[in-house]
């Protein structure tokens, strides 16, 4: 069974990485534009994004702090893991694997491509949020329309 997984080193303390995740008000500034609340362990949230009228139900299968959010998203579900290991005080290294992928054939390798470069670019948007304080809009600019 093929597993999706991105990874990025953040400059910046482990809760620090794993609260932007967990957090809406911090999540909002790199990945979706609302969440109807905090990723907490057996919770099910809703997260949408505005601009592409889509949501996603988010169920939260565990929470270990500072070091995992196991999660089931999207329609069909698949499973994801956002995996956090504190490599110096002030690094943070990343990894989001999707995985138990309904799919087989082209629809599988279509997955796979749209679920790489978009939890890539969650990484890359976080990296410059959390690092630089900057909102690149990246998860927005990704598909049109453009305004």
């Amino acid at each position: 069974m093929p597993v999706i997984e991105t990874q990025m080193l953040i400059r910046k303390p482990v809760q620090e990485v794993f609260n932007a995740f967990i957090d809406p008000k911090l999540s909002s500034k790199f990945w979706f534009s609302h969440s109807t609340g905090k990723l907490e362990q057996g919770k099910t949230v809703q997260w949408t994004w505005e601009k592409y009228q889509h949501q996603a139900e988010v169920v939260v299968l565990a929470v270990e702090q500072n070091k995992l959010i196991k999660i089931l998203w999207g329609s069909p579900r698949t499973a994801v893991d956002f995996i956090f290991e504190e490599i110096a005080p002030a690094q943070t290294y990343v990894k989001i694997r999707n995985f138990d992928l309904p799919f087989q054939g082209s629809e599988l390798i279509a997955y796979i491509i749209d679920s790489t470069g978009g939890f890539t670019t969650v990484l890359d948007n976080l990296k410059a949020y959390l690092e630089h304080g900057l909102e690149l809009n990246l998860v927005n600019d990704k598909f049109p329309p453009f305004k």
